[in-house]
């Protein structure tokens, strides 16, 4: 054989040679594209069964501190305070930034993701924010497990794709945190409309599929461990159009400056604006145990404020009369558990203190539907607190099975947001991610 064609058949060997391993790097196993596949499936699996489990034990603890607090009345008295003074000391000691809700954390986690995985959104913060929420509740604290769950998730998928060799971006945290808020609520839609809203000061078209593909599979994980179940229960109430053009500005007005005055007093707590609190927050194991007598005190008095106010607020929509003064009760015990420091989220107890707003309104319009008239007040304090209108409406909707009152339940929400910002200028999760992101630890680097 000619030495040419030699040349030439292994010129031709080489070249195909190169192309089938460019082709198998690009697009083979080991490739970037299935990596970060496998890290977005693997990490979204994970979020659902562990907010399951999350679930599963947050109401356990509720469950048992209510039956003692039946029990024996006076025990919560004696518990409470000192519980809250231990946990704040906990905290501080072991993982400070895993303080409060977990949604501040990750909008500043996404601003400097690799950072952000070391300290905000580390193995050893959300594990001590999972353990320390579910205390929180054992001692009665005013707290919801849906913003933890929000940091928990969005530090399994940044931890997944570092596994997987995949650089971290906002998106990757955007998603974890999207598919919590499916998993917890199960409210796919919701999961989505809390990325472009609350999460993404900017949303990028390019993490569109990364956000859908993440809450779908935590909500096909969920949906599938549990079953297909409405948060809150079904209500099929309407609202005609001329009562929701009276009802709806009421309830936003009222609602939301309730939402906007929450949001004040959260955001001054951490500063100057009381002068009192300087000295108390000096002392943040002293002022945990003052804030646990407080709603120790309050969940005594009434009975109704402790926890995540999930069975009030159900019973309140179902058609259930509750005090006249539940709502302003369970906004001081939320405020109080709020600013002590505890690991826990505000969702669930505002949508508490909402329903709370919504028993007031149907006593000023007794003859529309009762249920319809609740939901907007939920619709408008939530607003007023997390000012996400949007995903305030697609919350509530999906929790209640309400598709038919989406108008009216959007028309509140917008007034709600205006409202509340007379009240309260700055948005709380992004005030609050201010605070965390200058308390994060710099990352050490190798010289």
């Amino acid at each position: 054989m000619p030495a040419g064609h030699d040349r030439s058949g292994h010129g031709r060997f080489s070249r195909t040679f190169r192309l089938v391993r460019l082709l198998l790097r690009r697009h083979g196993p080991q490739a970037l594209i299935w990596r970060r596949r496998t890290a977005i499936l693997g990490g979204a699996v994970l979020v659902g069964l562990v907010a399951l489990l999350f679930a599963r034990l947050a109401d356990t603890a509720a469950e048992l501190f209510l039956e003692g607090a039946r029990r024996w009345w006076w025990a919560p008295l004696v518990l409470t305070p000192p519980g809250f003074a231990v946990l704040a000391w906990l905290t501080c000691k072991v993982a400070p930034l895993a303080s409060g809700s977990g949604i501040p954390q990750v909008i500043a986690a996404s601003r400097d993701p690799e950072r952000g995985l070391e300290a905000l959104a580390s193995a050893r913060t959300v594990c001590v924010k999972f353990v320390l929420t579910i205390a929180s509740l054992f001692l009665g604290a005013s707290v919801g497990r849906e913003g933890p769950t929000v940091q928990i998730a969005a530090s399994i998928m940044g931890h997944a794709h570092r596994l997987m060799g995949v650089p971290l971006r906002a998106s990757v945290y955007i998603a974890g945190g999207a598919a919590g808020v499916a998993a917890a609520f199960n409210t796919p839609l919701a999961g989505v409309a809390f990325a472009i809203e609350e999460l993404a000061a900017a949303y990028e078209q390019r993490m569109t599929l990364l956000v859908m593909a993440a809450v779908l599979i935590a909500g096909m994980v969920s949906l599938g461990i549990s079953g297909d179940y409405v948060y809150f229960g079904e209500m099929r109430q309407t609202l005609s159009a001329r009562d929701a053009l009276v009802a709806a500005p009421v309830a936003g007005v009222l609602g939301g400056l309730a939402g906007g005055l929450f949001s004040r007093l959260m955001l001054g707590a951490g500063t100057t604006m009381f002068a009192p609190m300087r000295w108390m927050r000096a002392r943040p194991v002293l002022f945990a145990g003052a804030c646990g007598a407080l709603v120790a005190l309050v969940g005594t008095i009434t009975g109704l404020t402790w926890g995540t106010g999930y069975q009030t607020a159900h019973a309140v929509i179902a058609g259930a009369d509750v005090p006249v003064w539940f709502g302003g009760a369970k906004f001081l015990a939320s405020l109080a558990t709020a600013v002590s420091g505890l690991p826990g989220g505000i969702f669930a107890p505002s949508l508490s203190v909402g329903a709370g707003i919504g028993d007031m309104l149907r006593s000023l319009f007794p003859s529309y539907p009762p249920g319809a008239i609740v939901l907007l007040g939920m619709i408008a304090y939530f607003t007023g607190v997390v000012r996400a209108p949007l995903t305030a409406v697609i919350i509530v909707s999906e929790t209640t099975a309400s598709r038919g009152l989406m108008l009216p339940l959007l028309a509140s929400a917008l007034v709600a947001d205006f409202g509340a910002h007379l009240l309260c200028k700055e948005r709380l999760y992004h005030g609050l991610s201010r605070r965390f992101a200058a308390a994060s630890p710099p990352i050490a680097r190798q010289d």
